[in-house]
């Protein structure tokens, strides 16, 4: 097991062995264990008493925060030439069709997130093998295969988001900032544990939010009580 470094016991001294905190103090917490020089990201994690491996147990979503994710999220609108100029009017980094879906298949990925027409999903078919493992393939779902190119971007820049349970049932999302204010940080977590709740599938039996953490990108986790939130 690797030493920790002389921060890294600091900040671990600095949260209570066993505890469970409310969402309010550890959102004041995080911004005192963060020792990087860097603005580290915020992100939570959410174990959920379900079998992912279930398709009536799968827990997917979208959600948009209310103070944004304080991350410049890149976003790729692969449209047709009559959409171009309302995706980059809404603030589009890459506009385009052709030439990004030859880029992509020659390797290229330096997005976050991919927004695209009903009609040009077929083209996009192919290159699943490339796009499913990074989480980039558009999906109706999520609201990035849509008509509304321009409103899909916007929400996008704005702080909407898009989770998805993974195989041990846990749900990750990064959710701010150390440099936000705390109660930004706090109603952004609000935000996402509550649209968990609502998302509950009613095969789900048990105790369905089974623990709840909050860290930053160098910290230690911080344990939150989930009855409490």
């Amino acid at each position: 097991m690797a030493k920790l470094t002389k921060k890294q016991k600091e900040a671990a001294s600095k949260i209570e062995k066993n505890k469970l905190y409310s969402l309010k103090d550890a959102s004041a917490l995080i911004k005192t264990v963060a020792s990087a020089k860097f603005d580290e990201s915020v992100d939570i994690a959410v174990r959920l008493g379900v079998d992912p491996r279930k398709a009536n147990q799968m827990v997917r979503g979208v959600v948009t925060l209310p103070h944004g994710t304080g991350k410049d999220v890149r976003v790729l609108a692969l449209v047709t030439p009559d959409k171009e100029a309302e995706a980059k009017a809404a603030g589009a980094d890459y506009v385009g069709l052709d030439d990004y879906l030859q880029k992509i298949k020659d390797g290229w990925t330096d997005v976050d997130v991919i927004i695209t027409m009903p009609a040009v999903m077929g083209k996009l078919g192919p290159l699943g093998r490339i796009l499913g493992p990074r989480g980039l393939m558009p999906n109706p779902k999520t609201g990035t295969v849509t008509m509304e190119v321009g409103k899909a971007v916007g929400e996008v820049k704005a702080g909407k988001i898009d989770f998805k349970v993974d195989k041990t049932g846990i749900v990750h999302a990064g959710i701010g900032k150390v440099s936000f204010d705390a109660d930004k940080i706090t109603e952004n977590a609000h935000e996402i544990i509550q649209t968990l709740i609502k998302l509950k599938p009613t095969a789900a039996k048990g105790t369905y939010i089974k623990s709840i953490h909050i860290s930053s990108t160098m910290s230690p986790a911080i344990a939150l009580d989930p009855k409490a939130v």
